[in-house]
């Protein structure tokens, strides 16, 4: 039986390709972001190249009544969720604590960490009710270590790691495992372009180095789903190789 993947913030970046690689390999997918003409134009092509079953929802996960009101909306049957991917998330600014943006920090924190609870906690019950399932948080290499300026991000990141070993503690004994992934720098999406508000100079961080791809992310995402249900892959930190730590990183060109 084909398995049922659902992907928050699919419209782009590692939400775009997770949704490629997952069709691909045979699973249907809920995708769900806020860009209704982006997940409708991605569900035609993954239906018409490899026959992929697609619904979409289209909400903020910052919206508690609106993830709850779209995800209920599911037939029945699309509520057996094998694979829930909490990929919705964002950086907002780059400054010391002291010049922060308040509304930028309401937005991360919003986004990044009450955004994955709420859309967890409309689907967790379905996997306890089934006895099997598995969420994976995508977090980053900002929810290990702090770096200059990531301030509210760097704590947003961190909440997803805690709260990845917490519901792994809470739904253990249900059958469901719960996973996340931590990368570094990631080309292929616009992290960097929303970081800075839509200044496209500022948004060329990665210029002189070779980072990952958002395939690379996709490629360990579905390594962690693909195991058989007795291993939990719990987390994957993955940084490019010219990438040492959060803020070390060698940037002496490609």
């Amino acid at each position: 039986m084909k398995k049922k993947v659902l992907i928050t913030g699919a419209s782009l970046g590692i939400g775009y390709v997770l949704a490629n690689r997952f069709s691909v390999e045979g699973s249907d997918l809920i995708l769900t972001g806020r860009r209704n003409n982006r997940l409708e134009e991605l569900g035609r092509l993954l239906q018409e190249s490899n026959g992929t079953e697609v619904k979409i929802l289209v909400f903020d996960v910052r919206n508690h009544d609106e993830v709850k009101e779209q995800l209920e909306s599911l037939p029945e049957d699309w509520k057996a969720i094998d694979i829930l991917i909490n990929n919705a998330g964002l950086a907002k600014g780059l400054s010391t604590i002291d010049k922060g943006d308040t509304e930028h920090w309401d937005q991360m924190i919003d986004t990044n960490i009450k955004g994955l609870l709420y859309v967890t906690r409309t689907v967790s019950p379905w996997m306890v009710a089934a006895g099997k399932g598995h969420i994976i948080n995508i977090s980053s290499i900002a929810g290990k270590e702090v770096y200059p300026n990531g301030n509210v991000y760097c704590a947003s990141k961190f909440a997803v790691d805690a709260l990845s070993r917490a519901i792994r503690i809470d739904l253990h004994t249900k059958g469901i495992r719960v996973s996340q992934i931590s990368p570094g720098a990631v080309e292929e999406t616009e992290f960097a372009l929303v970081r800075f508000d839509g200044d496209v100079e500022r948004a060329k961080i990665y210029n002189d180095f070779q980072p990952l791809k958002a395939s690379d992310v996709a490629d360990a995402v579905y390594y962690m789903a693909s195991c058989p249900p007795h291993v939990n892959i719990q987390d994957i930190t993955i940084l490019a190789t010219q990438q040492a730590s959060a803020a070390i990183i060698d940037r002496s060109g490609r």
